[in-house]
């Protein structure tokens, strides 16, 4: 079984949307074991929220030893770029997340300032598209 980790910051809002997402997967019978890792404890608990039976915890250290044990890691593009989302991705955060030993599924957030980064040749797609689009290639990557 894969071990699926979502990695977010701020109010925890995309990772709300994506472990929703995940939740309603699981119920169709998709397999797979769900991690919720907030960079703040108001994202982990809009995470924990969306997916009760996810595993889930807080900060930069618990990034580090999640990261070390997914499978499939999946957030905005922010998580792997130090200093992003205002500060909440540390260097340790974003060094963990590149360095770790999973697929990791990025989500471009061309539209907000707060990764500060443009992934040029993505087009243009509502965060909603996104998210969906996200959570399939995570579940083709768990059919694996």
């Amino acid at each position: 079984m894969k071990n699926v980790l979502i990695v977010d910051g701020q109010g925890g809002r995309i990772g709300k949307a994506l472990a929703e997402r995940f939740e309603a997967a699981r119920k169709e019978g998709k397999l797979f074991s769900l991690t919720v890792v907030g960079t703040n404890a108001v994202a982990t608990a809009n995470m924990m929220k969306a997916s009760p039976d996810a595993k889930g915890a807080t900060g930069e250290n618990a990034v580090r030893v999640a990261a070390r044990r997914a499978d499939v890691i999946v957030g905005a593009i922010g998580i792997i770029v130090a200093d992003a989302m205002l500060g909440e991705i540390t260097p340790k955060t974003a060094e963990a997340i590149s360095s770790a030993d999973a697929v990791r599924v990025l989500i471009p957030m061309n539209r907000q300032t707060t990764c500060e980064n443009i992934v040029v040749g993505v087009r243009d797609a509502s965060l909603s598209e996104l998210l969906d689009e996200a959570v399939a290639a995570v579940l083709s990557l768990c059919q694996t």
